[in-house]
C-alpha cells in the first residue's frame, strides 16, 4: 500500500500536553480500528504548529476519511514516492 505523509494545521501543537497527545491518539487509533486494515498510523512529529503523519493507506480518500472522523485537519497529504536517508549516498 502507498505511504503518505500528512500536514496538519494545529495552532499551539508544540504546546499540547502529554495529556493532550494521548487523546488525540486514542481517538486517531479508535478511528483506525473502525476503518480496519486499509489505513495504518506509523508516526508523527509535533512542530510548533503543525503536526506531520505519516500514515499507510489504500488511498487519500481513506486518509481523508480518517481526519473527518476523527476531527483532525488534513491541510495537505502527498503520497511519498521514494524514501532516502544518509546511506543512498553510499
Amino acid at each position: 500500500m502507498p505511504k503518505y505523509i500528512i500536514e496538519r494545521d494545529i495552532p499551539g501543537a508544540g504546546q499540547l500536553t502529554q495529556a493532550e497527545l494521548q487523546g488525540i491518539s486514542q481517538k486517531s487509533c479508535g478511528v483506525l480500528r473502525d476503518m480496519g486494515p486499509r489505513i495504518q498510523w506509523l508516526q508523527s512529529y509535533v512542530t510548533g504548529d503543525k503536526v506531520y503523519c505519516i500514515y499507510i493507506a489504500d488511498s487519500e480518500q481513506a486518509i481523508r476519511e480518517h481526519a473527518e472522523q476523527g476531527g483532525f485537519p488534513a491541510n495537505r497529504i502527498e503520497k511519498i514516492t521514494t524514501i532516502i536517508d544518509p546511506t543512498t549516498g553510499d
